[in-house]
């Protein structure tokens, strides 16, 4: 499975993905003066910025996905807290520009705080630079997210780590398992969060075994299937895992799971927030 950011940006899974990561961060800059400012990694920046109106135009996922959330009333606080990122970026309405982790996360930092992005395609790392040009506290590097997170992950303490890997390679959920798993071993007070497409329970299930023996924390799975999961060569929902959830997690998740599935999910569609292990 080929998931170009590009091509996938502002669909549903970013919504899961990037709400959860603003809760999240929000969280870990409550408990800097316990474990110092924050440093968010992430493993698979992408461009920091998207213009829906190329591939994501395309490919009709962002009509599905963000559109839908700028359209929405009654929006939930945490799927609120996105979407006033969004209107953000488009002054003039719409959802036409749509941040991604490193944007959304540079905007949020605060004094003392960091960003670091790794995107290992030249091309796109130009874009990611480009994206952050007027964030000094955010930083995009080229080179193997995998390696370069966990290099970064050692020189800090408590980070808040994002894997989020396009899945264009067959070990993707292999590395993604093992990286995290290292991070943790370095340091349990650091924060995890894996974002994973879901196919097929055979695939998802083999990832979370591998973390579940790695033994280096809770792991907390987020779901929202959009439906059934009666064809693995589609993505059926997504899933976030996240390795040492702060309190508040699985209420978050819910809260973020939920309203997705329920609003932009076919029949069938469900959300399910479950403790491994």
């Amino acid at each position: 499975m080929n998931y170009r950011h590009s091509f996938h940006a502002g669909n549903f899974a970013d919504l899961v993905k990037h709400a959860l990561v603003l809760w999240l961060l929000k969280e870990r800059q409550a408990r800097t003066e316990a474990l110092g400012p924050v440093t968010v990694i992430d493993t698979h920046a992408g461009a920091g910025l998207y213009d829906l109106s190329g591939d994501g135009a395309r490919s009709k996922e962002a009509e599905a996905g963000v559109a839908r959330l700028m359209t929405a009333e009654d929006r939930p606080p945490l799927i609120e807290a996105l979407a006033a990122e969004v209107a953000a970026l488009n002054p003039e309405g719409g959802a036409r520009f749509y941040p991604g982790s490193p944007l959304l996360i540079a905007r949020a930092l605060r004094d003392g705080e960091r960003y670091v992005g790794f995107e290992f395609h030249p091309p796109v790392q130009d874009m990611l630079a480009e994206a952050l040009a007027d964030w000094p506290a955010a930083e995009g590097h080229e080179g193997d997210g995998y390696v370069e997170a966990l290099k970064a992950a050692k020189a800090t303490k408590g980070p808040l780590v994002l894997i989020d890997p396009p899945f264009e390679r067959p070990d993707d959920y292999v590395r993604s398992a093992e990286t995290a798993a290292a991070i943790l071993r370095h340091d349990r007070t650091a924060t995890v969060a894996i974002w994973t497409p879901l196919k097929d329970m055979e695939t998802f299930d083999g990832f979370i075994r591998r973390l579940e023996a790695a033994k280096v924390g809770r792991v907390l799975v987020a779901e929202a299937r959009l439906r059934p999961l009666n064809n693995p060569m589609k993505m059926n929902g997504c899933t976030m895992t996240v390795v040492n959830p702060p309190s508040g997690a699985e209420a978050a998740a819910a809260e973020i799971c939920g309203w997705v599935a329920a609003t932009l999910g076919e029949a069938g569609a469900r959300a399910e927030v479950w403790r491994a292990g």
